[in-house]
């Protein structure tokens, strides 16, 4: 397999809308960086589909962002990264380019956790998939085994976000419901992880219904940093990332629909290309 060995931009890769909202973050820290977003939107959502099916998924637009120029590549997905990361990093980059690199955003969410939880009772909203995997819980256990964690699956929150229902009673009573249900399995929960990446759309409604002092992460903020201090650590992968404060955006939607869709996303209206991935 010959990939490009010239820079490229650093490539976004989520199964639809919600990456955006670490692509933001991350423009914020790294603006100068070239940026290449691809959303899987035609096989979207992820979340309810099995493991071999969202590494295969996942796999395939890995690789061709890999064609397209890219070196390094966020998994801006939580099922992707709780599915398919790993067997990206231990079976597949070894083959296509052991130079290569694809980081997700559990890591780097959970490694911010000490400096944020008081008590060490964590809660994770997300989706079915991401709850399923337990990745979180591992992840944490691994780096904090004193911590106390509990899920909740979130099933009607994407929904919610992307026919822009946010502001309505349905919003209300589904984000009530999944945060009532999650404190009756920990009432000391003090941290909230928003383990989806549509999820901070719904911050206002998931503040209101939180008890009072309660931390919220959102991983944008998270994700950003963790990468800018890896292109740091990592001079020979800063290198090959270009940086001329560029941002591409690919769908394997229609082009039309992608862009209307993120508007509500980025607030700002962005032009899209169709790419098919199988």
């Amino acid at each position: 397999m010959h990939l490009p060995t010239s820079p490229g931009p650093i490539g976004v890769f989520d199964s639809g809308y919600g990456g955006l909202t670490i692509l933001e973050a991350i423009r914020t820290q790294l603006p100068e960086y070239d940026y290449l977003y691809l959303g899987d939107n035609a096989r979207a959502p992820y979340g309810s589909r099995s493991f071999e099916l969202v590494y295969e998924f996942t796999r395939q637009a890995v690789y061709k962002l890999f064609e397209m120029g890219c070196h390094l590549i966020i998994l801006a997905c939580n099922t992707a990264s709780a599915k398919a990361l790993r067997t990206i990093q231990q079976h597949d980059l070894p083959q296509w380019d052991k130079q290569r690199r694809v980081l997700g955003v559990i890591r780097p969410t959970v490694e911010a956790l000490g400096n944020i939880t008081h008590n060490g009772h964590v809660g994770i909203l997300a989706t079915e998939g991401t709850i399923r995997s337990e990745s979180y819980a591992i992840e944490i256990r691994k780096t904090y085994p004193h911590m106390k964690v509990s899920g909740e699956a979130c099933p009607f929150w994407v929904p919610l976000v992307e026919y822009n229902e946010v502001d309505s009673e349905g919003a209300d009573y589904f984000v009530h419901k999944r945060i009532s249900s999650l404190l009756t399995k920990d009432p000391l929960i003090d941290t909230l992880i928003l383990g989806c990446t549509h999820y901070p759309l719904l911050m206002p409604k998931i503040q209101q219904f939180s008890p009072e002092g309660t931390h919220i992460m959102a991983q944008g903020i998270h994700v950003a940093e963790s990468l800018k201090l890896y292109l740091q650590r990592h001079p020979e992968m800063n290198e090959r990332c270009t940086r001329r404060g560029r941002t591409h955006y690919l769908t394997t939607e229609q082009p039309e629909t992608f862009q209307n869709n993120a508007h509500t996303f980025l607030r700002t209206d962005i032009r899209a290309e169709h790419i098919d991935l199988d």
